[in-house]
């Protein structure tokens, strides 16, 4: 059975990838550490593809983002936070 992956899009209101930008940075990590840490959790995915969720031009899967808010430790509140 074929199920399609949800995905998530940034709009004017809500720019999810600046959030997760602000918030890695506030960690002190980098796009490479973040990749590297998405690859651990079985998430396939290159720096170019996650600078671009970061930049707003790619679309975030669900699943993705799920495991971006574990390895940041924060919620979805703060990741859907309004700009």
């Amino acid at each position: 059975m074929w199920c399609k992956m949800q995905k998530i899009k940034s709009d004017n209101t809500i720019m999810v990838g600046k959030n997760i930008s602000k918030l890695r940075q506030s960690k002190g990590m980098t796009q490479e550490d973040m990749t590297r840490e998405l690859q651990l959790r079985g998430i396939s995915i290159f720096r170019a593809a996650y600078a671009k969720i970061e930049i707003g031009t790619h679309t975030i899967a669900a699943s993705t983002l799920e495991a971006i808010r574990d390895i940041l430790d924060t919620t979805y509140d703060e990741l859907f936070k309004r700009t």
